[in-house]
């Protein structure tokens, strides 16, 4: 017999392998018997890491070095799942590599990503988003920056972090120039994955409710945009990695946390 799948799950925005997604794809991997992996993104895993960068949403390069030391480490075959931010970069990734991503795993899934980072940075940014969800994400990015300025002084301009309001400006002075972006809207421009997911060459899902208020439905991928390998899933329902099963195409899941997983989950099985 075999070695069991590697399930590997990518964080979204400021999340870890505490994040509830994490746990509840944990479960399901137990369930299944097979082996699982949650890796933090630079700074998420409690400690500052010492470069003098941090993490960005098509950050494909990490996780094309992940992906592929999973892979020469584990004897089964690897799938991965993205949250959010998580999902944009690893769909980004696979657009990269095309059918070298065959290579490393035998599927993906991207659940509730910003495939389009400038639809979603506008959709956060406005009313209820801005109040509640814009100023939960800077509360802990902001200080995780200024400890990059003391490790590194002079990275970026202390005044101007101090006064962005939100991710638009945090995006600009500290996201966007430490990765080698120009500016905010070159970092979504170049860092969405959208644009390229007609390139993408091994079995992937990308799941996106219609009522997600981080990503506007009208900015979602539609057919004439992806690749053959991909299979969009776009409930009506769901919200942010919510995914309730009373709404119709979940009626046939189990009524817990895990339903999404388990559905995310099972695709990624077919294509072992």
């Amino acid at each position: 017999m075999g070695a069991p799948p590697l399930l590997v799950v990518f964080h979204g925005l400021e999340g870890s392998s505490s994040s509830h997604y994490s746990e509840a794809f944990a479960g399901i991997a137990r369930s299944q018997g097979w082996a699982f992996a949650v890796p933090h993104f630079r700074g998420c895993s409690g400690e500052l890491n010492l470069a003098p960068r941090a993490y960005h949403s098509g950050d494909f390069a990490e996780i094309d070095w992940l992906l592929r030391r999973f892979a020469d480490q584990h004897a089964g075959p690897v799938v991965a799942v993205g949250i959010s931010l998580g999902g944009n970069a690893l769909m980004r990734w696979a657009a990269e590599l095309g059918a070298e991503a065959r290579q490393v795993v035998a599927g993906i899934a991207s659940v509730c990503s910003p495939l389009d980072l400038a639809a979603s940075a506008w959709a956060i940014g406005r009313g209820f988003n801005r109040q509640v969800y814009t100023r939960m994400f800077l509360k802990t990015m902001v200080p995780k920056a200024l400890k990059k300025l003391d490790q590194y002084p002079g990275l970026f301009d202390l005044e101007t972090l101090l006064a962005a309001r939100d991710l638009c400006e945090f995006d600009d002075v500290f996201t966007a120039p430490l990765h080698g972006f120009k500016d905010a809207k070159d970092y979504w421009a170049r860092a969405s994955a959208k644009p390229h997911l007609h390139q993408v060459a091994v079995p992937a899902l990308a799941l996106n409710a219609l009522n997600d208020p981080f990503v506007p439905a009208a900015s979602l991928p539609q057919a004439a945009d992806v690749s053959s390998y991909v299979t969009l899933w776009q409930p009506a329902q769901g919200g942010h990695v919510g995914f309730p099963s009373s709404s119709s195409l979940w009626a046939n899941f189990p009524g817990h946390v895990r339903a999404m997983p388990e559905a995310v989950s099972a695709f990624l099985a077919a294509q072992l």
